[in-house]
């Protein structure tokens, strides 16, 4: 099939007309047909962008979808050396090289040749990197309102951030999650219930909310000044718009400096504590997925690793013979 002319096509560099028109047509499809969020459509439009972009100078002419059929595996292998080259670990560069198949996956089903270079080349390997969940009392803290009682800022501020990081550890949203919810979606302050998140790929999942989250959402609601209907959002800025994650994470650094935590004491930690916690304490890992919202057992499934470095680390400083 033809794929039509878009105002995309004079925006990709190095990109000839009928591989910009594809590349356009392939981010629809990643959007409509695969629901990935607008950040993940930006990073593989991003990373396909940048490989044209190579491939260009590379080839010495702009990238026909005729010259993507015909690359070899060593073209491929060009363009990952000066990825790493540019100083990226193999992580970002397994991510790029993934982007970059995912395009030449659809240029083969839409009928536009065979893309073999791709699947030839070994994606290269990734050291797994751990989470870095916090100890139980920090997180407690963090997620307490005590820890910014002194404060310079309204109260209800206070309150809000405080929710909104108690929702972060208590039930192990994602911060994007967490925001996303509307004043119709907040629990009930006085017992145990339960919210309905809409999470990556827009799947939905209910999530457990224990009393003291209840609470602290409650408490916030109580104290903030605007008048918000049920389809507003749940958490707001000081100007009653949407409260943005940088907001959160700007809460988050100032929380570090008050208990003395390290760099890695973010937003997203409290999620990663939400899971070693739970697990540490004799969780079923199947259900620490379902709460997660893990589409695959095995990205849940480092938590297990976590908790095992934990064990080496106090078996290393405490038995005679380590």
């Amino acid at each position: 099939m033809a794929f039509p002319r878009t105002s995309a096509t004079v925006l990709i560099p190095g990109a000839a007309d009928d591989t910009a028109a594809a590349l356009g047509q392939w981010l629809l499809h990643l959007s409509a047909e695969r629901g990935l969020s607008p950040k993940t459509l930006e990073a593989y439009g991003r990373d396909a962008r940048f490989f044209l972009a190579f491939m260009a100078g590379h080839l010495g002419r702009p990238v026909s979808l005729g010259a993507l059929e015909g690359l070899q595996p060593r073209d491929v292998r060009a363009f990952m050396a000066k990825r790493r080259g540019d100083g990226l670990d193999g992580r970002s560069i397994a991510r790029g090289l993934a982007a970059v198949r995912s395009f030449a996956r659809f240029l083969e089903r839409e009928g536009r040749g065979q893309m073999a270079a791709f699947a030839a080349v070994r994606t290269p390997k990734t050291g797994r990197r751990l989470p870095r969940p916090l100890p139980v009392a920090a997180a407690r803290a963090v997620s307490s309102i005590e820890a910014r009682a002194h404060d310079d800022v309204p109260d209800w501020v206070i309150a809000r951030d405080t929710a909104v990081l108690a929702l972060l550890y208590g039930s192990g949203l994602r911060i994007s999650e967490a925001l996303g919810l509307a004043q119709k979606d907040a629990p009930l302050p006085d017992g145990d219930g339960q919210i309905t998140v809409l999470g990556k790929g827009g799947k939905m999942r209910q999530v457990p909310v224990i009393r003291p989250v209840a609470r602290a959402i409650a408490d916030y609601r109580r104290l903030c000044p605007w008048a918000l209907g049920a389809d507003d959002p749940l958490f707001v800025g000081v100007k009653g718009g949407p409260l943005s994650p940088r907001i959160i994470q700007l809460a988050m650094e100032r929380l570090r400096g008050a208990l003395g935590l390290p760099e890695t004491a973010t937003p997203h930690a409290l999620r990663h504590s939400f899971a070693t916690h739970l697990l540490g304490r004799g969780g079923d890992l199947r259900s620490i997925q379902e709460l997660l919202g893990h589409a695959s057992l095995s990205t849940t499934q480092i938590y297990t690793e976590v908790d095992t470095a934990a064990l080496l680390r106090v078996y290393e400083s405490t038995h005679p013979r380590a």
